[in-house]
This record gives structure tokens, C-alpha cells and sequence, in this order.
């Protein structure tokens, strides 16, 4: 007998498990936000051989941001990002676990988007159960694309909109001085979460996501917690891993792990290769 499950149920994965860092409203004014510590790290920039002892230029000290100032910064920075990203390529792998059906699947794929609403997928590899395949990957990377096409970022945003913010102090996540801050939606409403965020404390860059979604997209759902990593590519922030893990009522516990690298992003100023309309993701079979 042939597995049947219902078209929305892994949209979460993908979409929801990823939230939208573009933000309208600005957190705290500047004049109430600036902070500078005397323990921030030194930038050499040195010009010639690697060899040459004497730099010709000073050190660049790069000031320890406020808390306030860091958020205010990593809201600004998205701004940018999404009027001034045109276009860029990445290669993803999806791997799916579904533990209590002992199956599982890995699909590798090149990535492009074309702003604003194009995001298409090529597929390179797949190897695994092909029921994970069609039910659970192509799933996601459809709801991905259906997302992009919507444009609708200022519903998951983290922004003060729709969030409330509390400051939990700073600590060290991989190599980085971060800024930790809690967050705790202003709705119940699907796409929006309750965890904490990680600021990098001298950039104002987001460099993690984690927590469990308020609201599940639908009743086959439940318990759906996530844990998202971006980082800085030529001056845009990307994610690079996302992990997530829900309970479906059909299947059972649903693992996904989503990896990002390559990316290759132009800005709208340069040359972009022609646009296209629609998304598109792989066959399924």
C-alpha cells in the first residue's frame, strides 16, 4: 500500500524554521545605543609581502557594540541586503531523517536566486529512500520556493514589531563575541518563534537562530524546534545550517539538516544574468 502525506505538512522545515531577518522599524535611537569597550580585537592591514615585519598602516580597532546598537545595526544591515542582493548561487544538501520509519535521504542540489521572487533549484545527487525523497525534500524545497515567490518577509521578520527583546548578556559562540538576547513573539502566528538570537558583538551581524515555533502550520504537526546558522559572505549574511526537529502525527519524528556553501552573491549594481519568473524545483522521481 502506498504512503500518502498531505503536501503541507514539511513546509515548516524549510520555511518556518528559518526566520526573516529583514526589518521596517528601527530598535533604539543611535544617541541612546552607543557603547565602545577597550578590549576590542585589532584589524592589521599591512600592504606588500607577507614577509614585511612593519605594517603601513595602523591597526583598525573595531569597537565592542552596545547590545542596543548591535540590534539596530543587524536590522539595518538586512535592510540593505534585501534592496541591494540581485542575485547569487550556493550549493545545498538536504538530509532527512524519519527515525520511527528507519528511512532516510540526502539530496544535493545547486541553488540560485534572482531577486526579487526567482528561486530555482538544479539537482546533482540523491542518495536514499526515495519515499523521503518525494514526501519530505522536494516538499521543502517547493515550500521554499513558494515562500520566496510570496514576498511576504515582513511576517516572520525579527523585528521589534513582532517580537519583544530582552538582553541575556554576551558569551562565545564559535570564535565570535556575540550578543545573546531573548525573544518572544508579539503573536501566535505560524513562522514566528520563541528562543534566542546571537548578535556578533563588533559586526551587528546575526550569527544564530534557535527556538520552537509559537504556532504549527497545520494539526499534523507539533513541537517543532530549529536551530539556525548564518554567516558573512562579501558582505551579505547567509544561513549555512539549519537543523530542525518536529513530530509528525503520520510519520512520526521528522530530522532535517540543511547545509549551504559556495555561495557566490552579486549585487544589483553589477551584471546579472538574465531573471527568470517562476521558481522551480527537481523532479520528484
Amino acid at each position: 500500500m502506498r504512503r500518502t502525506v498531505p503536501a503541507f505538512i514539511f513546509a515548516f522545515v524549510l520555511v518556518a524554521g528559518i526566520p526573516t531577518i529583514a526589518a521596517a522599524q528601527q530598535f533604539v535611537p543611535l544617541h541612546a545605543a552607543m557603547g565602545v569597550s577597550d578590549d576590542a580585537p585589532s584589524l592589521n592591514l599591512v600592504v606588500g609581502s607577507h614577509s614585511d615585519p612593519s605594517p603601513l598602516l595602523p591597526p583598525v580597532t573595531l569597537p565592542r557594540m552596545a547590545p542596543e546598537l548591535a540590534l539596530q545595526v543587524m536590522a539595518n544591515h538586512a535592510i540593505i541586503q534585501d534592496a541591494h542582493l540581485g542575485f547569487y548561487s550556493a550549493v545545498s544538501t538536504v538530509t532527512a531523517k524519519l527515525p520511527d520509519l528507519k528511512e532516510s535521504g540526502q539530496f544535493e542540489l545547486d541553488r540560485s536566486y534572482t531577486a526579487p521572487r526567482t528561486l530555482q533549484f538544479k539537482p546533482v545527487r540523491f542518495t536514499g529512500d526515495g519515499f523521503v525523497k518525494t514526501n519530505v525534500i522536494v516538499r521543502l524545497l517547493q515550500s521554499e520556493v513558494d515562500h520566496v515567490q510570496k514576498d511576504e518577509p515582513g511576517q516572520t521578520a525579527v523585528n521589534n514589531h513582532n517580537y519583544k527583546f530582552a538582553y541575556k548578556g554576551r558569551e562565545v559562540l564559535e570564535g565570535r563575541l556575540v550578543h545573546v538576547f531573548h525573544v518572544k513573539p508579539r503573536k501566535k502566528r505560524p513562522g514566528l518563534f520563541k528562543g534566542k538570537i546571537y548578535v556578533d558583538a563588533y559586526t551587528g551581524t546575526l550569527v544564530r537562530a534557535e527556538g520552537r515555533m509559537v504556532k504549527s502550520p497545520s494539526i499534523f504537526i507539533k513541537d517543532i524546534d530549529f536551530r539556525l546558522d548564518y554567516a558573512d559572505v562579501n558582505g551579505f549574511t547567509f544561513p549555512v545550517h539549519m537543523h530542525s526537529q518536529a513530530k509528525a502525527r503520520i510519520l512520526g519524528r521528522v530530522i532535517v539538516d540543511v547545509v549551504h556553501r559556495d555561495y557566490r552573491p552579486v549585487a544589483d549594481n553589477e551584471q546579472v544574468a538574465a531573471s527568470h519568473t517562476t521558481g522551480s524545483v527537481p523532479p520528484s522521481n
